[in-house]
C-alpha cells in the first residue's frame, strides 16, 4: 500500500518532532553534566570541580605500577598529581595533547612564567589562546612518575582546570577506561 504525499509529509513531520522531543529530554535530564562539561572544554571560569580521592589511589602489580582512578560523579576522571613534588589536581583528559596547567597551578608547582614566555598559539573550544610551553621535571601519580614532561601554562584566568594530557597519558605502557575507572599503567 502506497502512501500519499501528504501521509509523507506527516509522518516526517511527527518524526522529527519526536527526534526534537527526545533531544529535549536528554537535555533537561542531563543538563548539569552538560553545563559542567562545557565548563571545562570552553575553559570558562567556574568553581573549582570536587576532587574525589580513592582510599588507596595506586597499587603495584607485577608488570609495572598500575593506578586506577573512578570516575567522578559526572563521569570525568579528575586526581590529584604531584607536579615538580606539589600536589596538584586535574582532570586526566585524553583530549589535551599535552599537560596544560592553569597560571595558578603552574606558580604552586614553581613554575613562573612571564608575559614574554606565551610564545604559542593553541586552538581550543573556546578559540586562540596563548600559552607559555615549559618541560615539568617531573609528573607523578600514584606509584607512577614520568619525567621531562612537555607541558604549557594558560594565562592566568584562560584555564579553570589543570588537564593531565597526552604528554604525560602518551608516555605510559597502558590507558584503558573500563567500567568507571581509568587504568593507568607505568
Amino acid at each position: 500500500m502506497a502512501l500519499s504525499a501528504g501521509t509523507r509529509q506527516a509522518v516526517g513531520m511527527a518524526t522529527g518532532w519526536l527526534v526534537v522531543a527526545c533531544g529535549a529530554a536528554v537535555s533537561l535530564t542531563y543538563f548539569s553534566e552538560i553545563q559542567n562539561v562545557a565548563r571545562v572544554v570552553l575553559g570558562l571560569q567556574s568553581p573549582q570541580p570536587r576532587v574525589e580521592r580513592q582510599s588507596e589511589p595506586a597499587r603495584s602489580v607485577a608488570r609495572g605500577r598500575t593506578v586506577e582512578i573512578r570516575a567522578g560523579a559526572h563521569g570525568h576522571y579528575f586526581a590529584s598529581v604531584e607536579i615538580n613534588g606539589r600536589p596538584i589536581d586535574v582532570l586526566v583528559d585524553s583530549g589535551a595533547s599535552i599537560v596544560a596547567l592553569s597560571y595558578d597551578d603552574a606558580r604552586r608547582a614553581g613554575v613562573y612564567v612571564g608575559d614574554r614566555d606565551y610564545t604559542q598559539r593553541v586552538s581550543t573550544a573556546n578559540g586562540q589562546a596563548r600559552v607559555a610551553p615549559i618541560v615539568l621535571d617531573r609528573v607523578s601519580i600514584g606509584d607512577i612518575t614520568v619525567r621531562n614532561v612537555p607541558a604549557a601554562v594558560s594565562e592566568p584566568g584562560s584555564l579553570g582546570t589543570s588537564l593531565l594530557g597526552m604528554s604525560f597519558l602518551g608516555r605510559l605502557q597502558r590507558v584503558e577506561m573500563r567500567a568507571g575507572t581509568l587504568v593507568l599503567q607505568e
